[in-house]
């Protein structure tokens, strides 16, 4: 099993935030959350680990265990 990372491991955040807010610049409510969930996927198949996934969604809903 591997664990989620939860410590700073990203690159150039600011960056990536930067492009992130780009990608979203003109998009409606309706597109903007069908971008994010299509990023959403696109990384969870990245990952590949249902354990880690399983992680980083209880820490996205910031809830123990």
């Amino acid at each position: 099993m591997t664990d989620l990372i939860l410590t700073p491991n990203l690159d150039s955040a600011d960056n990536f935030y930067a492009s992130l807010l780009t990608a979203h610049e003109g998009l409606d409510r309706a597109e903007s959350d069908a971008l994010n969930a299509r990023l959403v996927l696109v990384l969870a198949n990245h990952i590949g680990d249902a354990e880690v996934l399983s992680q980083a969604l209880k820490a996205a809903k910031l809830q123990d265990n």
